[in-house]
């Protein structure tokens, strides 16, 4: 995948919830501050129910996007719920001719897997038009300015300390980055859009589950061995987690730090990769990625 330049045409997407002019005028703002010609397809605000729009004027609009080769960057206008619906329906191989950045997180973790296994195209896991403040005085966070320094430099270096009650597995890996929020993760097993995890280095990340559903779908990646032959594992944030009224026992990360605590892989946890508003790292997925653990802190190297 090439960097980007002033002067690149990107455009904006919705292929989940629906979105307004007004969310999104912020981060056009933004785009164009770095030089790049913004493209808003017609339809990008229609609305069906919660969609934007039904799933055919989305498929539509994401596939008249996909395959215009003068477009460097697809940044999806937000998550929610809604691209399983659709992806099965896009075609990807004018893509593949001519990739462009995938950006987004959390529902965009089904483009992520899909592209990932059928298309082996790199795509970025990053903070989405909708993050972006209306405010230019926060154009600088550690969300917008990673993802800036990811599209246009083409390298990440990121350093964080593990402040969670589950220790990390100290080691280092190296290889492709997969994955991205774990229910969307588990929606997607024994599906074409199905992770491939082996010999790859998976992040994880949620957001407002219950913590015996954050164990069941930890569970069911490793039943399904997605699990048993990675090089590492980046657990991103687990957002307002929610306990039972009869509490379950362990917070998310020990939840997980036990699912995989039988393999000898390196471990990380609290990588501000998530639903952590303006700390959102942008990370390239699918590219080669240097992970060194130590026994509380990590240290992630990106290249493009």
């Amino acid at each position: 995948m090439n960097i980007l330049k002033r002067g690149d045409r990107v455009a904006i997407a919705a292929p989940a919830r629906k979105v307004t002019e007004s969310e999104i005028e912020p981060a056009v703002r933004l785009l164009q501050s770095w030089g790049l010609e913004v493209e808003i397809p017609d339809g990008l605000y229609s609305v069906e129910n919660q969609f934007a729009g039904d799933d055919a004027h989305r498929v539509g609009l994401m596939q008249s996007l996909l395959d215009d080769a003068s477009i460097r960057a697809i940044f999806c206008a937000r998550g929610g719920y809604g691209t399983v619906r659709i992806v099965d329906r896009l075609d990807f191989s004018r893509f593949c001719e001519s990739p462009k950045w995938i950006v987004g997180y959390s529902d965009i973790t089904v483009l992520h897997s899909h592209i990932a296994r059928n298309c082996a195209v790199p795509t970025m896991h990053a903070t989405m038009p909708i993050d972006i403040p209306a405010d230019e005085s926060q154009w600088h966070s550690p969300s917008v300015e990673s993802l800036r320094g990811a599209l246009f430099e083409g390298h990440g270096h990121y350093e964080f300390a593990n402040s969670s009650d589950a220790a990390n597995r100290p080691g280092y890996c190296c290889g492709e980055v997969v994955g991205g929020n774990l229910s969307i993760l588990y929606s997607l097993l024994a599906s074409p859009s199905d992770v491939d995890t082996d010999g790859k280095i998976l992040l994880i990340e949620d957001l407002d589950e219950y913590l015996y559903h954050i164990d069941r779908m930890m569970m069911a990646l490793k039943r399904a061995g997605k699990l048993s032959h990675l090089k590492g594992l980046l657990v991103g944030a687990m957002s307002n987690m929610h306990d039972n009224a009869v509490p379950f026992g362990c917070s998310a990360e020990r939840i997980v730090a036990n699912a995989v605590a039988e393999y000898d892989y390196p471990v990380a946890f609290n990588c501000l990769f998530g639903h952590i508003g303006t700390e959102n790292r942008a990370l390239p997925l699918g590219v080669e990625t240097k992970v060194r653990v130590a026994s509380d802190s990590v240290a992630i190297d990106v290249g493009i």
